[in-house]
């Protein structure tokens, strides 16, 4: 033990002790939360007041410890200003080297006392400035650097300062309530420094905790897509497959090369389909959306299901009006269940974040798209804590732009909640999907 605590002593305290360590400014959100009054040109520059208080401290320890030395002729004068200029600087060098900043200041006591020692009628090391500031410095150093380092500190100061009572032959008598004195400011420097530290690892840790779960609520919402776009396909490839194998029978005398070429159809459906569900595989977990399909293996839900949706919606308490505008046409099967998902997971949101609201589902069939548009009222009564808040509109988003869309979902001015997608389709996907309902 006695040797790691000098290991730590010699690490902390000698190896690269006069080290380039800048002090950084105040961060702008800091500033902005304590001072918001200020303009903010000024409040740019408040950034640096740290630094210019401890500046402003070592100018006064210098008048101060220069003013004891006036008029004392010009030999003299000279000595005392560089004293002060010694005594002074540590505070200021806190700002860039601190340990070396503790290593001047203590560097100016041995002095101090030894001048103590040959001048004073009645010496003593811990009389004066020179002590007071390097108290000053140690605690500086404590705050800038970490808190163990006011033990160290304090040992080394204290044999320092027995050292000099024995040399200067002054009693031991203030040296214990001085160094207890100090090592009760040492102490509260500590625990601000550890209290900052521990809230600086707490935030830091909340920051990772919530980008790791949105990271995994992004993937867990992708498997999700991923198993409903398996779906989607599977279907298509699975009719292509079927239909290739049964051309041949429906044509009476079927030429040898088109019969070669369903086949060829047929064997790529299936090869595609294999290596379809090797790649995405079959996702299956529970759906959290309080209308989900219960079974895994029904067909994926389209607009054409939304009026059972919206049944459902009701009878959970939920007033809804549905709107449709244009002419309903058939879509892409990803277009029409990422559609039905924004819608259940907007009404989802509207039974959670707003009881006692109504609510309104827009959708319009435009000639480049679908536009979808759900909106609810301000709540009438107090919602229950959610857990899991924005993870849908985070799946929302990324179907949207899964698509090509945009989607756009903020607060209306009347305390309500509005979710607004745009989905483009074109005519060549209308026609793909007409044709292909008709195999």
């Amino acid at each position: 033990m006695a040797h790691g605590a000098l290991y730590r002593l010699r690490q902390d305290l000698f190896v690269d002790a006069f080290a380039f360590r800048p002090m950084p400014p105040l961060e702008d959100a800091k500033v902005a939360r304590w001072v918001p009054w200020l303009p903010e040109r000024i409040r740019h520059w408040a950034r640096w007041l740290p630094h210019f208080l401890v500046g402003f401290f070592s100018v006064c320890v210098f008048l101060a410890s220069f003013t004891t030395g006036y008029g004392m002729g010009p030999v003299r004068g000279v000595l005392v200003g560089g004293f002060s200029l010694l005594v002074a600087a540590p505070p200021a060098l806190t700002l860039f080297r601190p340990v070396g900043a503790y290593w001047l200041s203590l560097g100016a006591f041995v002095v101090s006392a030894m001048a103590d020692a040959l001048f004073s009628e009645y010496p003593s090391p811990f009389s004066g400035s020179t002590f007071l500031t390097l108290l000053a410095v140690m605690t500086l150093v404590v705050l800038r650097t970490r808190p163990r380092l006011a033990v160290e500190m304090w040992l080394v100061t204290f044999v320092v300062g027995a050292g000099a009572m024995v040399i200067t032959r002054h009693g031991s008598g203030e040296l214990a309530p001085v160094m207890a004195f100090s090592g009760m400011v040492l102490i509260c420097a500590a625990a601000i420094r550890a209290w900052r530290e521990e809230r600086q690892h707490v935030v830091e840790t909340q920051t990772v905790t919530a980008e790791e779960r949105s990271r995994r609520t992004l993937l867990e919402e992708r498997a999700t897509i991923a198993r409903e776009l398996h779906d989607v396909v599977a279907h298509h490839m699975s009719v292509i497959a079927i239909q290739a194998e049964a051309a041949p029978y429906r044509v009476k005398d079927t030429p040898p090369e088109l019969a070669t070429s369903f086949a060829t159809i047929r064997e790529n459906a299936v090869a595609a389909l294999t290596e379809l569900r090797r790649i995405l595989g079959v996702v299956r977990s529970e759906d959290p959306d309080a209308f989900a399909d219960t079974n895994p293996e029904a067909p994926q839900p389209t607009l054409a299901s939304l009026d059972s949706l919206l049944d459902s919606v009701r009878g959970a308490g939920l007033t809804v009006e549905a709107v449709t505008t244009g002419s309903p046409r058939p879509l892409p099967q990803g277009v029409e269940l990422s559609a039905y998902r924004i819608v259940q997971e907007a009404l989802s949101n509207a039974l959670r974040h707003a009881p006692g609201a109504d609510a309104r589902v827009e959708i319009s069939y435009v000639l480049g798209g679908l536009g979808l548009r759900i909106v609810n009222g301000a709540p009438s009564r107090l919602a229950k804590p959610s857990p899991g808040a924005g993870h849908g509109v985070l799946g929302m988003r990324e179907r949207v732009q899964m698509l090509g869309g945009e989607m756009t979902a903020d607060h209306t001015e009347d305390g309500g909640f509005e979710v607004a997608a745009f989905i483009p389709v074109s005519s060549a996907a209308g026609e793909t999907t007409t044709g292909g309902s008709r195999l």
